[in-house]
């Protein structure tokens, strides 16, 4: 008598959704990035319009914002929106070229550099700034009542 065939586990499909492929983390990543410049534009809007209601409160309000944890997410916003640009474009290519499906993965990593080449010379700019700020520059200008000082 021989030994009964051994059965070969049950594999998980191929080319399924959430499988923590190269497709599911840009889905991912283009859900958050857009999550956090709608926040972003939120947190804009209110503040900004504080112009008209407390002009004395916008100008308290942005003076809160010139520090380095605030510097460090602005460095943030731009690359949420820099990531969200070029993962957009990776998404028309494969929604209307013909092979962009084939190349997905491809596109994916393209994105990727092209989002990592547009960020670091705005990081080195933008972070030398925020870390060495200069002793010569202007104070940010303030808004002031209608009707007077």
């Amino acid at each position: 008598m021989s030994a009964p065939p051994q059965a070969r586990p049950a594999r998980a499909p191929v080319g399924t959704v959430y499988r923590g492929r190269a497709g599911m983390w840009s889905w991912v990543l283009h859900r958050i990035t857009g999550f956090l410049i709608f926040l972003f534009l939120l947190v804009h809007v209110l503040d900004t319009a504080m112009v008209r209601v407390s002009p004395e409160t916008y100008n308290t309000a942005i003076e809160t914002y010139q520090n380095v944890v605030m510097g460090l997410s602005e460095a943030g916003l731009v690359a949420a929106i820099v990531l969200h640009a070029m993962n957009g474009l990776r998404i028309i290519l494969v929604g209307f070229w013909s092979k962009g499906a084939r190349f997905q993965k491809r596109l994916l990593w393209l994105a990727v550099a092209a989002a990592a080449i547009l960020l670091i010379p705005f990081l080195a700019i933008h972070l030398s700034h925020v870390f060495n700020p200069h002793e010569d520059t202007q104070p940010s200008p303030t808004i002031s009542s209608p009707g007077g000082d």
